[in-house]
């Protein structure tokens, strides 16, 4: 992680259980200065409240300091340059954390800034989110290798990054879509190279009640992300049959997670109650992106 966080594959198995660890230790104890004296650059083209909120207390805790620098504020790429200003925050801050509507925005910033780059979200991946549910499931299952996790729904950005998460770490994963919102091909192509070393099974099914069954965790997002707001009335009628309901999670296993990044669109992708229900560990996982955080930023600001 030399230059930052971008894919969820910048990390091998060995460094996501790493990071994994130093989240738990850090969530059991403090470490007040660790980055004492260091800057984190908040760029956001997107709207937060997790991401936001666990970077900046994320940078508190540890000493550091965060400035959030919101979208009428730099105008990535429109009323300067990406390049440009990956230049000028390099000149003044220890780090930056981008949240950015396209991916390639991203590796530009990553290309030509000279402190390291964290993806806080793109269309392509959203790798903190997918590590700190990892970190959550670790928590509740003691383990990751050989869970099942069944994601239902839109092949997007968490999708993506949690694939290429359980493919690493040994553990299987199985998504219900709809035809013409699966996993991107180069997505899938890479995680399969990496399922064939650390002993994971991919599968895609068209029917979600078959890839829920017998899973560890059940995970749903959803149906319209930022950005796709014109493509909403299309894809609730598009994904009516895969809102996970408490008939679908009850195919699960009995010890099964019910698990979503938030924020839900109650009575579309989950049923009402499903958030409340004993199953669901969703708000664990909101907290836990705050520990995962200062365990990344550890890693690349020192």
């Amino acid at each position: 992680m030399e230059k930052g966080l971008l894919s969820v594959s910048d990390l091998g198995p060995a460094e996501i259980e790493s990071v994994i660890e130093q989240a738990l230790a850090m969530k059991r104890g403090s470490t007040p200065s660790l980055l004492a004296g260091k800057t984190l650059a908040l760029l956001f083209e997107k709207p937060s409240l997790r991401t936001r909120v666990s970077f900046d207390v994320a940078m508190q805790q540890l000493g550091g300091h965060a400035i959030y620098l919101s979208p009428n504020e730099v105008g990535l790429g429109k009323r300067e340059p990406v390049a440009d200003v990956a230049r000028v925050l390099s000149r003044y801050v220890d780090g930056i954390a981008a949240r950015t509507f396209f991916h390639q925005t991203l590796v530009d910033l990553a290309k030509y800034s000279g402190v390291p780059v964290i993806n806080a979200l793109s269309d392509q991946e959203h790798p903190c989110q997918a590590l700190s549910d990892f970190l959550t499931i670790y928590e509740k299952k003691g383990r990751l290798r050989g869970l099942t996790l069944a994601f239902v729904g839109d092949g997007n950005n968490v999708a993506n990054s949690l694939l290429l998460a359980a493919s690493l770490v040994g553990m299987n994963f199985r998504i219900a879509s709809p035809v013409g919102y699966e996993i991107r091909k180069e997505i899938l192509d890479r995680a399969r190279s990496f399922a064939h070393d650390g002993g994971s099974e991919i599968q895609f099914v068209g029917e979600p009640h078959e890839a829920v069954m017998n899973a560890d965790i059940v995970y749903t997002d959803v149906w319209t992300s930022m950005g796709q707001e014109i493509e909403a009335k299309k894809r609730r009628l598009v994904f009516s049959i895969y809102q996970v309901d408490y008939e679908m999670l009850s195919l699960a296993k009995g010890d099964a997670l019910f698990m979503h990044p938030l924020p839900a669109h109650h009575g579309e992708e989950l049923a009402a109650g499903i958030l409340d229900s004993r199953q669901s560990v969703v708000f664990d996982q909101a907290e836990n992106r705050l520990h995962l955080q200062k365990a990344v930023l550890a890693r690349v600001l020192l």
